[in-house]
């Protein structure tokens, strides 16, 4: 066990859970990682695996046959999976956000019908709501979902859907205006709409298409797809929470506690390239003597290490407050803002350490540092989190002239 990035008070049960997922990480994860992104090759068997150790159902009550723990929880296993791989945490990342949506919002019959198989691993699922010319304007969405009758027909392409190949539900913001008269705000005529679909590539259902994976620089493994509805009808039931107007705060909801991940990735891709960075700093040699011994390169550790510390507590602290039952979005923004930001730091200081290898595809930080990137935008921008978390400062700090 390391001594960077330790939690206190956790319970027995926690120190457990967190054990068995650090050794899988190490044995099935770890030794197959790069070569699994360097082919673009989606980890069957590490999600099999997961799928056995019951992650997939961490959060999900246990009366709905999951194991019913906390996002505090869940955050450190994702810490120590993006650890070994960081697309691998995106699987049950976005799979989280869409069980935790339908936990909070969803029927009793939708949680009745979704909750137990998602548990298992066997509904898996993705969220959808950017769009190609959307950015982080969500209130600027164009895809519609018009009642016809006891269905509704979603016309519109969505963008960056992690898991849109390989799931089988789909949660999907629309706007909706029926009940919402001309002029009403944005946020309060889009609705979440819950997809099933065959997993797969081409038509998965009728009016829905999943053209293919999108090629990018890292974060591979994982698909990442556009979604293209086309007249596709669904059964009115399949509104989340049944009524239509609530869809952004259910997705905003969800991506709250999907920030806490995403800061949670950040800790563990830095953990990573500390580990690396500090490994081979003490094996390779110059003018004599181990690279470590420099002046130069120890306070490159020291940074960094102290960048994978601060990242860590703020990453702690959020979720902890969100199991509390307590507004969390400043902590939230905080933790992944300065999560994102560490280890993209942490990261490059890894691949200086390495010096020419580390931009090798023999080396494991010339992975770490194509991903890296993926989290400064994933889950709103360094941008969107400082707008949140001013606003949320001026709020508790309002000024009494």
């Amino acid at each position: 066990m390391t001594r960077l990035a330790q939690t206190a008070d956790l319970t027995d049960v926690q120190q457990e859970i967190l054990s068995t997922v650090r050794d899988f990480v190490d044995k099935e994860i770890i030794p197959v990682a790069t070569q699994l992104e360097h082919r673009d090759e989606y980890p069957t068997e590490i999600v099999e695996g997961l799928k056995e150790l019951g992650l997939f159902g961490l959060m999900i009550p246990e009366e709905y046959g999951g194991l019913g723990e906390s996002l505090l929880t869940y955050a450190l296993c994702v810490e120590e999976i993006a650890r070994g791989w960081m697309s691998v945490s995106g699987i049950i990342n976005t799979h989280f956000i869409v069980a935790y949506m339908l936990k909070q919002h969803g029927t009793q019959e939708q949680k009745d019908t979704f909750l137990p198989r998602m548990a298992l691993g066997e509904v898996r699922g993705a969220f959808s709501m950017s769009e190609p010319a959307l950015g982080s304007d969500v209130s600027a969405i164009t895809s519609k979902g018009v009642r016809d009758g006891e269905e509704y027909v979603l016309n519109g392409q969505k963008m960056w859907l992690t898991n849109g190949g390989t799931s089988s539900l789909v949660a999907v913001l629309c706007r909706s205006d029926e009940g919402h008269p001309e002029g009403t705000a944005p946020h309060k005529s889009m609705t979440t709409f819950l997809v099933e679909k065959e997993p797969g590539f081409g038509e998965v259902r009728p009016g829905l298409t999943i053209p293919g994976k999108i090629d990018k620089m890292g974060y591979k493994g994982v698909d990442t797809t556009e979604l293209i509805m086309d007249g596709l009808r669904i059964p009115a039931n399949r509104v989340l929470g049944g009524t239509t107007g609530r869809g952004f705060y259910q997705m905003m909801d969800g991506v709250e506690v999907g920030r806490v991940n995403v800061a949670a990735r950040g800790c563990g891709v830095a953990q990573r390239a500390f580990e690396l960075g500090v490994s081979y700093a003490q094996q390779r040699q110059t003018f004599g003597k181990p690279i470590a011994q420099h002046q130069a390169i120890q306070f490159k550790l020291a940074e960094m290490a102290t960048k994978v510390e601060a990242a860590h507590a703020m990453m702690v602290n959020a979720a902890r407050k969100k199991d509390s039952g307590e507004r969390n979005d400043l902590e939230a923004g905080m933790a992944k803002y300065l999560a994102s930001e560490y280890c993209k730091e942490v990261v490059e200081d890894a691949f200086r350490i390495h010096g020419g290898y580390g931009f090798s595809k023999e080396y494991e930080i010339e992975r770490l540092y194509r991903e890296a990137p993926m989290l400064l935008i994933g889950e709103g921008t360094a941008e969107i989190q400082k707008m949140i978390i001013g606003r949320r400062l001026l709020e508790e700090y309002r000024f009494q002239g």
